[in-house]
């Protein structure tokens, strides 16, 4: 018998008997497997936390109880169970719905999550608010062993350890950060593991045991069948929680009779559950890492479906050889990366140079000011993050980078539109919240080739730089065998035009060229400038520009507000000149998912898109391609 063509809300969950539930675990993981294999996605921690997610849907009363995931790369099932089964077929597509949690996408999805640590806060603060509304409802927050590693984490447990709210946290300790296990918490959970690591053990499993014999001989056979004994139940007990487990996450009638159990329970409990990242499909439990967010993939041979079409190195790969190379060159580089080796390219750094490479963990603002503390002592600090996280850490750029005026180089992967991760992951805010900061020089290349020549010009500079550049394979630029210092603020004038001038600025420079050409065929004359710096930004180029037309046209793949259009804004309002400018870039909106591709031409900044909207400006006939 099949359930879950039958389950179309938590409702009919719960109205199965608790027998079924090991079914309905392993039809949600086909499920999960047949639909990301076909769209690519988030898989590993969906498969690893289909138990979970099932008894929590099962116990609770949602979605009047109120469950908040961390990061969303576990709720595939959630999303399932709460009407969105056939949904998944189209997730992260542009006519589909979000990898993510969305509040507007289900009253399901209490709490928007996409980046890290956020769950515990947002559970307290619910917990708050129907405290004072004296509701009774109960509130959950489900983080994973990664996320339990960043600040905000422990912030939220603090807080709701002080208030003594009613809240429950389970902790999905699914052995497997999305890269390794890095820092303190990790090895002090993975030692858990490791029978005999503890001095003792005999006396300390007593006294897990006795806290449980008030549930019965029925929960203490839970524990004892858990693969973990001994517990950190000491850390959370210090922080105000009550803690219960380890327990086996997949083992579902337990986890029923744990969570019915702690459900009652008055004040902050902590339930720690192990389970197995990519549980149920051997290729994602042997290699985690790989099948956490795959691409399209042949379930029976998992095997990744390849394009035919060759593919040029990606940006990351790009860096990460060119780090490598000058690192080589130079024994004061070190790299930092905040719990995305592979990610960032930096893994490579790692395998060349390990006593050189820190992984901090998901710590984005711990690891800038890290890099501070290196800086003072002479080294030359990478930072290789996503552009959307690090903005948890402009505090740190800003007060203990830029003010004490240290060279510290922020490579900055996925700038720009990201594709069908979607509003949380696209990088379109750095150009202005970056170039605002005294001593902050800010750049992006236009290729891969003029990537490299710019991580070896911001290694050579005496202050902080971000080198933003997007996600995904470059243009195919052949690289130069010999890495140069580019002049810093200067850009480069690509093709000269006698109408207008299409200013742009990093992978919006290749579809201005090709716009430049598109407008031709309306016989408009474009000319094209490859600015290279947001700041400082190259005005006398502007200027020269100008002198052949007054007409102007900044391209930026960054929000409008504040970015490279306002910087150029800026320059000639300065120089007193006379110019008339329209800005192209991210407006003022969240951009959902979609490929990259469909969402560049959805906002007009692909190359038709540009040359369709400066031939509208200009009164000229719009291109036939565009």
């Amino acid at each position: 018998m099949e359930y879950l063509p039958k389950i179309d809300s938590p409702k009919d969950l719960r109205a199965l008997p608790v027998d079924a539930l090991p079914k309905v675990a392993a039809e949600l993981r086909q499920w999960i497997l047949e639909c990301v294999s076909k769209l690519g996605g988030h898989l590993g921690s969906s498969l690893g936390a289909a138990e979970i997610t099932t008894a929590l849907h099962y116990v609770f009363e949602t979605p009047r109880d109120k469950i908040v995931w961390d990061t969303g790369h576990q709720t595939y099932g959630h999303k399932i169970l709460t009407g969105r089964r056939e949904a998944l077929k189209r997730i992260r597509q542009a006519d589909g719905i979000s990898g993510f949690l969305k509040r507007d996408e289900s009253e399901y999805d209490c709490f928007g999550a996409g980046h890290a640590s956020t769950a515990i806060s947002a559970a307290t603060g619910m917990a708050a608010a129907r405290d004072l509304k004296n509701d009774k409802f109960k509130v959950v927050a489900v983080v994973s062993d990664g996320c339990i590693t960043g600040g905000e984490s422990y912030e939220g447990l603090t807080n709701a350890g002080a208030l003594q709210t009613d809240i429950i946290v389970i902790l999905n300790d699914n052995q497997m950060f999305i890269s390794n296990k890095v820092g303190a918490m990790s090895t002090f959970l993975t030692r858990l593991l490791t029978l005999g690591a503890v001095r003792d053990a005999g006396i300390e499993v007593k006294k897990f045991l006795a806290r449980f014999k008030f549930w019965g001989a029925v929960i203490t056979r839970v524990v004892k069948r858990a693969r973990v004994l001994l517990f950190p139940g000491m850390l959370f007990e210090e922080m105000g929680f009550q803690y219960f487990g380890p327990v086996d996450g997949h083992d579902l009638p337990n986890l029923v009779e744990v969570l019915r159990h702690v459900s009652k329970l008055k004040g902050p409990v902590l339930v720690h559950c192990v389970t197995k990242k990519g549980k149920g499909y051997d290729a994602a439990e042997k290699d985690p890492y790989t099948w956490h967010g795959p691409g399209k993939f042949d379930v029976a041979a998992a095997k990744m479906i390849k394009s035919d079409k060759p593919a040029a190195p990606s940006y990351t790969a790009v860096f990460g050889k060119a780090l490598v190379k000058l690192a080589e060159e130079d024994p004061r580089v070190v790299a930092i990366s905040a719990a995305m080796p592979e990610g960032t390219g930096t893994d490579l750094f790692r395998e060349r140079f390990p006593k050189r490479f820190y992984d901090v963990g998901l710590a984005e603002p711990h690891a800038v000011t890290f890099a501070g503390g290196l800086a003072c002592e002479g080294y030359r600090p990478v930072v290789a993050i996503y552009s959307t996280f690090l903005q948890r850490a402009y505090d740190q750029i800003e007060h203990d980078i830029c003010l004490q005026k240290l060279p510290v180089v922020f490579a900055l992967d996925r700038g720009g539109l990201v594709g069908s991760d979607g509003a949380t992951h696209h990088g379109v805010f750095d150009y202005s919240f970056l170039r605002m900061i005294p001593g902050m020089t800010v750049m992006a290349p236009a290729d891969e080739n003029e990537l490299q020549h710019m991580l070896k010009t911001a290694l050579s500079m005496n202050t902080a730089v971000s080198l933003r550049y997007p996600r995904g394979e470059g243009t195919g630029a052949k690289l130069d065998p010999v890495m140069e210092n580019l002049p810093v603020g200067k850009g480069v004038r690509l093709k000269d035009g006698r109408d207008v001038t299409i200013a742009a600025i990093g992978n919006r420079v290749a579809p201005a060229l090709e716009a430049a050409k598109l407008l031709e065929a309306s016989g408009v004359s474009a000319g094209v400038l490859n600015m290279r710096f947001v700041k400082p930004l190259d005005r006398d180029l502007l200027l020269q520009a100008l002198d052949k037309s007054n007409r102007l046209v900044t391209v930026e793949d960054n929000v409008i507000q504040g970015g490279f259009g306002s910087a150029v804004l800026e320059a000639l309002s300065e120089a007193a000149v006379s110019a008339k400018v329209l800005r192209l870039g991210i407006p003022d909106q969240f951009v959902s998912h979609g490929s990259q591709d469909q969402l560049y031409a959805q906002l007009r900044l692909d190359a038709p898109g540009i040359a369709a909207r400066t031939a509208e400006w200009l009164g000229a006939k719009v291109p036939a391609r565009a």
